[in-house]
């Protein structure tokens, strides 16, 4: 599994980062960018349900 951020998307909010914060931050330009590539197993639930949490629906997951 791979995430992808749209940063065109992302209003910086930090809901990704808080619901799954060994994949996400928020980056210096105030964008979530993604940590890890791809997603190791046991983080994609959390990856899953910050797909759904983001507001922005600013990610998406291959």
């Amino acid at each position: 599994m791979k995430a992808i951020v749209d940063q065109t998307k992302c209003g910086g909010c930090a809901l990704c980062e808080s619901t799954a914060p060994d994949v996400f931050e928020v980056g210096p330009e105030g964008y979530a960018i993604v940590k890890l590539d791809p997603i190791p197993p046991g983080l994609e639930a959390d990856v899953k349900q910050a797909v759904e949490d983001c507001p922005d629906g600013a990610i998406r997951v291959i």
